[in-house]
């Protein structure tokens, strides 16, 4: 069968512009047959140019953009439960109703590995939905006189289009948005039984506190210079009743889950580091901060009185030893935090120098006794006594010293309510589960300032004891947003099932998360709520499995440059390196930063799409770094990337004919895939297939018209560079005429044959470092110096050149499948 050779033709209707098509005429069916394309190539600037112009690029997905989200939906629903499942998710934003960068290349990496994993024929979930409780929400509404929950709906519409707008493919029907009560009600149900199952409760704790804000704030929204996240205050320390969940619980499954990773693990440290000395405790020590100095503590007078700045205070309280049954004295430590964020500690004089500085004028029994080996042997320790120190046991595992239990509370409004009554007889009580949810009042105005707003919402705040039908009021707090992001993975599997959070047959199909992406603000705290809820839920049998995610793909920032010049102690931030210099005619300071309104360094990205195309930016964000490390906005380099769009646009004079080359290369296919699946490196992907393409613009003059060869090559470019820039890959595709869809096409595989190891193994002979034939070895002895050294010598060409020769030294390269002989001239 003859193949037609591709032409460019210029259209008279468009303008001169130019349409990409087949070299045969057509008839006229198979004209009629053919679907009206817009066109994707426009006459070049100047010769050898390749680029694409703007307006083209924009008509072209202009063209694909509605097409493509249909037939995704379409596939969507016709996918069969009998394939393969991939589900990965990107971690679901927060709707502040403008997209920045930072969003544009975490959902392209999700969409195109999405797109991937359907073409390879895997059943793919790609969900997206909104993190939408929070304190950004609440201070937004109150600076613009508005109710949060219509201010986040309203973000959310703003930004579901913009997704859209950014040609995003997402399964739109498992949407789930945190602050409506379908999804809230879930995760209430959950902290009910959590605090059923021991591990909720409240207490007094000593908190960061947001002056401005208003609120508490967790340990990771604080930066390094004590600072709040938001509102960029000192943080100041507050005692105040707070909800916990005991995470702690969870140490031992949460650490032996991660046998597999790469991972930390910290010496055990707990009130004593010394626990076989136990039984020679002197005393208890507490830091200055601790609850007992603080709040409604009934000894909190006693230890006033004795307190000292800066010294160690013996006090009249005492703690019981259990295990010794004695009574030993409290002390109010000199310092202000002991190490592994502890706020109490054992002091045993014979295992610590400073221990026994602060007991001295104690009385205490010494437990060790020392040998010249340098070994101990316990004295005074009941039924221990005569062991060695390496002889008694003591039951635990290793765990980190940083690991504390996860404060959920926070004083603000817009958040979920906690399902908690108290009351004056049962003390706090869980709300009944056919109670949920637990709902908002609409409140007349927020001003963000004093004590949680649900405080004064008198309406609300009465309600009825569900255990002894008393006279009881609602927690106020709210949760933190934490706990709505530590399960929404497993609703995405099942978001509108209005009889529990989700079905588990759903879940144990979808679960574990192939691969998560997400940034790395956060990450370690969120993951690490994320996998205890998981492990809870198995506990509870909501499950089948404990681990939630099987990889992690952590993307890194889009950093802008930032100005900055300094004049009369004042720091000026501007735009732009001129009008710094200009403004200022001061030193200038240069600097790459996250990006952000304040530094005058960020991008809208809906702008940069505007200006660009969509798959101009895909493809820039994708090629500028691996995902997991950051990018250094540089329009130069974007410019760059559009002048070798050749991953799309082969040269344009190359289409007047077909090219004569050998193009099937299997190795690219395996390589490219391995970018997409194992190290997820998808700037490598993108250099191959740039490769790809430089062999096919780049061979020789000679036009072979009916190279079957080159228009397999060229359909593998298009179709393994379509995950990446879908709408200009399908514009190709369907210009190729190779039928169906270009994202609806098989992910190309190497030939078998490829991948067959053969039997033997061609062998470059070198004689003094200079090649002088080839000689077929066994694979079996191709990495055995002697045996390869001893085939060589034995056969035709080892006889006829180093038949005669002295041999000095055989050095074999197996990797590069060279031998190299050193002889005597």
């Amino acid at each position: 069968m003859q193949m037609a050779a591709y032409r460019v033709s210029l259209c008279p209707r468009d303008s001169g512009l130019f349409r990409l098509g087949l070299g045969r005429p057509r008839s006229r069916a198979d004209r009629a047959h053919m679907a009206p394309l817009p066109h994707l190539l426009s006459p070049c600037p100047r010769a050898g140019a390749r680029t694409l112009f703007t307006d083209t690029r924009h008509r072209v997905e202009h063209w694909w953009h509605p097409r493509i989200m249909e037939q995704w939906q379409r596939d969507t629903l016709e996918e069969s439960s009998l394939r393969k499942k991939f589900y990965v998710l990107s971690m679901f934003p927060y709707p502040s109703g403008h997209f920045h960068m930072g969003h544009v290349r975490v959902y392209t990496i999700s969409d195109t590995i999405g797109h991937f994993q359907r073409m390879r024929g895997h059943q793919v979930l790609n969900p997206m939905g909104w993190d939408a409780f929070g304190l950004p929400a609440e201070n937004a509404a109150i600076e613009r006189g508005l109710d949060p929950e219509e201010w986040t709906k309203s973000n959310i519409q703003s930004m579901r289009e913009q997704l859209d707008s950014l040609g995003l493919c997402f399964n739109w029907d498992k949407e789930v948005t945190t602050c409506l009560p379908d999804y809230y009600r879930w995760t209430q149900w959950l902290f009910v039984k959590l605090f059923k199952a021991g591990l909720a409760y409240q207490k007094e704790a000593v908190v960061n506190w947001d002056p401005v804000d208003q609120t508490v704030l967790a340990d990771e929204q604080v930066d390094d210079s004590v600072r709040g996240w938001r509102s960029g205050a000192l943080v100041e320390q507050k005692l105040l009743r707070q909800w916990f969940i005991k995470t702690t619980n969870y140490a031992k499954p949460l650490l032996d889950a991660l046998v597999r990773l790469t991972s930390l693990i910290c010496s055990f440290l707990s009130a004593t580091s010394s626990p076989e000395a136990v039984f020679g405790a002197a005393y208890l020590s507490i830091v200055p901060s601790h609850r007992l100095l603080h709040g409604t503590s009934p000894v909190r007078s006693a230890l006033e009185r004795v307190l000292q700045t800066d010294r160690d205070c013996l006090t009249e309280v005492t703690a019981h030893n259990l295990f010794t049954s004695q009574e030993l004295p409290l002390v109010i430590s000199s310092k202000k935090e002991f190490e592994g964020h502890l706020d109490t500690v054992i002091g045993i004089p014979d295992r610590s120098v400073e221990d026994a500085s602060v007991a001295r004028a104690l009385s205490w029994s010494p437990v060790l006794k020392g040998h010249e080996d340098g070994g101990h042997t316990l004295l005074n320790s009941a039924e221990f006594t005569g062991l060695s120190t390496e002889e008694t046991k003591v039951d635990g595992h290793l765990t980190s010293t940083k690991l504390r239990n996860w404060r959920i509370s926070r004083q603000r409004y817009w958040g979920k309510p906690i399902t908690m009554v108290h009351c004056g007889s049962c003390g706090p009580v869980a709300v009944p589960e056919e109670q949920l949810p637990v709902t908002l009042p609409k409140l007349p105005s927020l001003t963000g300032k004093g004590a949680s707003p649900l405080e004064h919402a008198d309406d609300w705040i009465s309600c009825t004891c569900p255990r002894c039908k008393g006279p009881a009021r609602w927690e106020t707090d709210t949760m933190d947003t934490f706990v709505d992001s530590s399960w929404y993975y497993f609703r995405y599997t099942d978001p509108h099932n209005q009889d529990r959070p989700f079905e588990r047959y759903l879940a144990d199909h979808w679960l574990p998360v192939d691969v998560y992406i997400r940034g790395k603000e956060h990450a370690v705290m969120h993951l690490y709520y994320a996998r205890f809820l998981s492990h809870f839920c198995r506990d509870q049998g909501l499950v089948g499995h404990r681990e939630p995610f099987k990889k992690l793909l952590v993307q890194g920032l889009i950093k802008g440059q930032t100005f900055r010049a300094a004049d009369r102690g004042r720091e000026t931030i501007s735009t732009s390196q001129e009008l710094v210099q200009v403004g200022r005619k001061a030193g200038l300071q240069v600097t790459w930063e996250k990006m952000s309104k304040s530094k005058h360094n960020g991008l809208d990205a809906q702008e940069v799409v505007q200006q660009y195309g969509i798959d101009t930016v895909r493809l820039y964000v994708l090629y500028a770094a691996p995902p997991e490390q950051d990018i250094l906005w540089d329009v130069k380099t974007l410019f760059i990337l559009q002048s070798n769009y050749c991953m799309l646009d082969t040269h344009r004079e190359r289409r007047y004919g077909w090219l004569g080359c050998h193009c099937d290369q299997p190795d690219l296919r395996l390589q490219v895939t391995g970018h997409f699946t194992e190290d997820f490196l998808l700037n490598a992907a993108i250099s191959r297939l740039m490769g790809l393409t430089n062999t096919l613009s780049n061979v020789s003059s000679g036009v072979l018209q009916h190279s079957v060869e080159f228009e397999e090559a060229l359909s593998t470019l298009c179709v393994m560079t379509a995950p990446m820039a879908p709408h200009l890959a399908s514009e190709l595709w369907a210009a190729l005429s190779r039928g169906g869809d270009v994202l609806q096409q098989p992910w190309p595989t190497p030939d078998p044959l490829y991948l067959e190891t053969p039997d033997t193994l061609e062998l470059v002979v070198r004689i003094n470092n200079k090649v002088c034939g080839t000689v077929l070895v066994p694979q079996q002895v191709a990495q055995d110096t002697e045996q390869v050294r001893a085939l060589v010598l034995g056969s035709e060409l080892g006889q006829h050149l180093l038949g005669y020769r002295t041999s000095k030294k055989a050095i074999l390269f197996p990797r590069t499948a060279i031998i190299n002989f050193l002889i005597e001239e």
